[in-house]
């Protein structure tokens, strides 16, 4: 196992640095740059404009601009925002956390449901409760996050019974420690609804064809001439093969949730990665969107190393090397 773990963390370096110069040459496209909202300011002399382009490379192209950049992240330098007055690596750990839970939330909520409801609707093929299922698995996904963001904005405004914007309470550092957790929770209450309800619905579909494959399998079908108890075929048997595929789309459905959380973070004014990088676009931040960008790719990379060694404990064929 530490073997199969060391390789695919080899396999994630060249990853990082592939996305990371990506993002850079895109950013390098647009005109301007971060200190072009400082060069617009008639108190600040071009004397000074031209100490803060060398001292941060601005002097030199794109790439070497990169590769200076890529130097400093070797030593957790991340660079300063010239938006929010504060060192990137700062700036970051105060969002960081809030994207974690609120990824992770929303991933726990779409999996608790989505793998019970699909394992039923498999086994009562045809039936009443697979008809309902995925007549509301069609209808979340059709129905556009940005809509359901907006309908529990509603919902939270007319009763009050839910914060509709950032991620803890004014009087959060005033409160005791398990009043502290629910204050956190009350805030991910909506957003981790609006979040996990169309993973909730292609985790379930997706399950339930598994499930039905698996069902159809001569193993089965021998385990059910030996007599077997159908809880037992349905437990052992068919869940630990049906959601082998679930396993590997794991990273998949980390990415769509960490992209979808763009939209939600917006919207509920919630302080996460995906707000961040939008407002450090707006504003050509460079050291924050990439800064931003790295975390955000290190989230995907730790889901999908994740759902790689989940797959390699469910079937041992995943170690064995090609």
């Amino acid at each position: 196992m530490r073997g199969f773990i060391l390789r695919r963390l080899l396999m994630l370096i060249p990853l990082l640095l592939g996305i990371t110069f990506l993002v850079f040459s895109l950013m390098s496209l647009a005109p301007g740059d971060f200190l072009t909202p400082i060069k617009a300011q008639r108190d600040v002399s071009s004397e000074y404009i031209v100490q803060l382009e060398k001292r941060f490379g601005l002097d030199q192209p794109w790439y070497i601009q990169y590769f200076l950049w890529l130097k400093n992240i070797l030593t957790l330098d991340f660079g300063y925002s010239w938006t929010y007055k504060i060192p990137v690596i700062e700036l970051i750990g105060q969002r960081f956390l809030a994207t974690v839970l609120l990824s992770f939330s929303a991933m726990c909520l779409a999996w608790s449901i989505a793998i019970p409801i699909g394992m039923i609707a498999a086994v009562r093929k045809h039936g009443l409760f697979d008809r309902l299922s995925g007549l509301c698995a069609y209808a979340a996904l059709s129905i556009p996050e940005f809509f359901l963001a907006l309908i529990a904005v509603f919902f939270a405004v007319r009763t009050g019974w839910f914060p509709i914007d950032g991620f803890r309470s004014v009087n959060y550092d005033f409160l005791p420690l398990g009043l502290r957790f629910l204050d956190i929770v009350h805030h991910l209450v909506l957003p981790t609804l609006v979040l996990g309800i169309g993973s909730i619905a292609g985790i379930m579909r997706i399950h339930r064809t598994n499930v039905l494959d698996t069902l159809n399998a001569e193993y089965i079908t021998t385990a059910q001439a030996k007599g077997l108890p159908e809880r037992t075929i349905l437990t052992r048997h068919v869940l630990r093969n049906a959601i082998n595929p679930l396993i590997s789309t794991l990273g998949l459905s980390l990415s769509s949730l960490l992209s979808g959380s763009l939209i939600i973070e917006t919207i509920f004014n919630y302080p996460g990665l995906g707000q961040l990088i939008y407002h450090a676009l707006l504003r050509e931040d460079t050291f924050v969107v990439m800064g931003a960008t790295v975390m955000s790719c290190v989230l995907l990379v730790i889901g999908n190393l994740i759902a790689d060694i989940l797959l390699a404990i469910s079937d041992p064929r995943v170690r064995t090397p090609a």
